[in-house]
């Protein structure tokens, strides 16, 4: 199952205004039930439902600062912004095109206001001599939705801006887990989604940084191997993991669980802890 580009609603629905008409290249997509309208490359990296489930367990609170790396066209935060809106998000994005995509769906939707975007590459952040880069320990929560496939396993997309955003090599995932530790304080929490074939990584990069890590498994249906983990862990805790019952997606029709229908469409939160 290809959760990550599973589509949520229709491209386009509804009319731009005069003289606002959308570029051909770019698809206009409705997530949370149409609370939120998304600008997307039609050819490139696609969020989906994996952005939304990582949003749903982000346990922020009114007024606390967020971070994500790697923050593409803004869905993630912006389904976070939609369900607490008085959170402040910074988030880094290497492809420019991303960057002004995700700067230009946070005006679209009203958070802009909300929301810092820095064009710069991920591992720039873990240096601290770089002025435009976040203070480290600043954020309360730090997420990301890490490339998924190695470099070299998998025959690349011919668009770059695709295979750029679902390729890494053996350290990256690892160095994405030690920048989103640098940049919360202590005890706040780290969340990602990634393949579940990749959770004895994650765990190996986030032991002895974190605890109290918890692991949510995505169910395409009953009875089958999880595809996806939602994985979140707290910054100097020293608490035991847990193996989270998780959730599962689709009914034996196809259509979503209720459980998935309210994160999907009604923008219900997902609570790990």
């Amino acid at each position: 199952m290809q959760m990550a580009t599973e589509t949520l609603a229709s491209t386009s629905p509804r009319p731009q205004a005069a003289g606002t008409a959308m570029p051909s290249s770019l698809s206009e997509d409705a997530f949370l039930g149409g609370k939120l309208s998304i600008l997307q490359p039609e050819k490139g990296y696609r969020a989906g439902i994996d952005a939304v489930f990582l949003a749903a367990t982000i346990p922020a609170t009114d007024g606390e600062t967020v971070f994500e790396a790697g923050i593409g066209a803004g869905v993630v935060s912006l389904c976070l912004l939609a369900r607490n809106p008085l959170l402040h998000v910074t988030g880094i994005e290497i492809a420019t095109r991303y960057a002004v995509l995700c700067e230009q769906n946070a005006k679209r939707n009203n958070f802009a206001s909300h929301m810092h975007v820095i064009t710069a590459d991920v591992k720039d952040a873990m240096r601290r001599e770089l002025a435009h880069m976040p203070e480290h320990g600043s954020f309360a929560h730090a997420f990301a939705n890490p490339p998924y496939f190695e470099d070299g396993k998998v025959t690349p997309s011919p668009s770059l801006l695709k295979a750029t955003a679902h390729a890494f090599g053996p350290d990256d995932l690892d160095l994405w887990i030690k920048v989103m530790h640098a940049m919360v304080m202590l005890r706040g929490t780290v969340t990602l989604i990634h393949r579940a074939e990749t959770l004895g990584k994650i765990l190996n990069a986030m032991e002895g940084k974190f605890g109290d890590i918890r692991v949510a498994p995505l169910y395409a249906r009953t009875g089958t191997a999880a595809s996806r983990v939602i994985v979140q862990g707290i910054k100097g805790s020293r608490a035991p993991m847990q193996l989270l019952p998780g959730l599962v997606l689709h009914e034996d029709n196809s259509t979503f669980t209720s459980d998935a229908e309210a994160v999907l469409r009604d923008g219900a939160a997902w609570r790990l802890r």
